[in-house]
């Protein structure tokens, strides 16, 4: 039989002096194996003194770096609750390098 669960997110934004933060949190309602229920990920946004100040723009960087910063958070709890079941790790991620590639190393 399919199992169906919600998980609440709530997003905060303030904007400040030409500067956006962005706030978002995540609910999964049940213990994982390391013990988190909440996961938070925040973003930041600055509009350049030399820019138009475009209040939305602000909003859609903000919120898009703190979700990015969320899912990467939310990636490593499975991992870690991965690990503690015993499962093997999962293959990491091939990093495409753009300019120097000797920097890179």
């Amino acid at each position: 039989m399919g199992h169906t669960v919600e998980w609440p997110v709530r997003l905060y934004l303030v904007e400040e002096d030409g500067r956006t933060t962005a706030r978002v949190a995540l609910h999964t309602g049940n213990t994982t194996l390391h013990g988190t229920t909440t996961l938070t990920g925040h973003g930041t946004a600055r509009c350049s003194p030399d820019d138009q100040d475009v209040p939305e723009i602000g909003d859609e960087l903000a919120v898009g770096r703190a979700m990015r910063d969320l899912a990467g958070k939310l990636l490593r709890a499975a991992d870690k609750d991965l690990e503690g079941v015993g499962a093997a790790p999962p293959r990491p991620e091939q990093r495409v390098a753009y300019g120097w590639t000797s920097a890179m190393a």
